[in-house]
């Protein structure tokens, strides 16, 4: 594989061609067979939240923090972050601030207040003076089962002076915790499968932290528990494959179906799926790393 240096990062890897799956869209297949196909095949545009953006931006404090001397990681210095990292995606994003019409329930400033007591939530639960993050935003991939590629970001990696790997997860809140718990192990899970299979080593902890609540989650996996989740991520693509050649996706209603999209189309709730395109999708093009907050997109 060719591997290109991007500032700020580790090297990234150019994506090889053939099939590709990220954590994201593994889980839409999980959590829902239709959401894939809007989302992998169909490519339905999706609306943007609040949540999202939130999530999104206090990610990126939280990476940028780390570029401070340790001895300046102080709550006051993330919030002077907020602003100036608004700034940025709103550069990038200028339809970003119509989310915030003269009428709407909550203005700018409120927004970003709400972001900075995310980031004071995430002082309760770690100081990050007493922390040197290996890797931050870090894409990481590998192959599996010869031709399946798996990758995603990682919001950041720990590693300790015995080699030991700590897989650390941003969570902004905005999702039932028993389901969204779930999903983000199966994430972290991917992780540690793409950490293990590269670098021979299995991660010690994967941590989720909860800013919205001010609480940790860590989970211990060890090699035959990923050795099984690679299975069962191959035998997963199968069924996409399976899927997409029969041209067979269908709905599976749960609790995440508040936060969906796609309603207006889904045969669950009264609707019809757009004809299915001519020309499916057998490379599910990688994730960016944008967080947001509710279950629909990695965070």
């Amino acid at each position: 594989m060719v591997t290109k240096q991007t500032a700020g990062r580790s090297p990234v890897t150019e994506r090889p061609p053939g099939p590709s799956l990220s954590p994201s869209r593994a889980a839409d297949f999980k959590t829902c067979p239709l959401l894939y196909r809007f989302r992998s095949i169909d490519r339905l545009p999706e609306r943007t939240s609040l949540d999202q953006i939130r999530g999104t931006l206090v990610h990126a404090v939280l990476e940028r923090l780390f570029d401070l001397p340790a001895v300046d990681r102080t709550p006051a210095a993330a919030g002077d972050l907020v602003i100036p990292q608004w700034d940025e995606l709103v550069a990038r994003e200028p339809e970003l601030t119509d989310l915030f019409p003269e009428d709407a329930a909550i203005d700018v400033t409120e927004f970003l207040g709400s972001a900075r007591r995310l980031l004071d939530g995430y002082f309760t639960v770690e100081d990050p003076r007493r922390l040197e993050p290996a890797e931050r935003e870090t894409l990481i991939s590998t192959v599996v089962d010869d031709e399946l590629l798996i990758r995603g970001y990682i919001d950041r990696l720990d590693v300790a002076p015995d080699g030991a790997l700590r897989v650390v997860d941003y969570k902004t809140g905005g999702a039932p915790r028993e389901a969204f718990e779930a999903r983000a192990l199966f994430q972290l899970k991917f992780y540690a499968l793409v950490l293990w299979r590269t670098r021979g080593v299995v991660p010690k902890v994967l941590r989720l932290l909860y800013l919205k609540d001010a609480e940790i989650c860590d989970y211990a996996p060890d090699a035959d528990e990923l050795a099984r989740f690679e299975r069962t991520l191959v035998a997963l693509w199968r069924a996409i494959e399976q899927a997409t050649a029969k041209q067979d996706f269908r709905p599976k209603p749960s609790r995440l179906c508040d936060w969906c999209s796609h309603q207006a189309l889904c045969p669950a709730f009264g609707g019809t799926p757009p004809p299915f395109p001519e020309l499916t999708i057998t490379a599910v093009v990688p994730e960016q790393p944008s967080r947001a907050a509710g279950p629909a997109v990695d965070e």
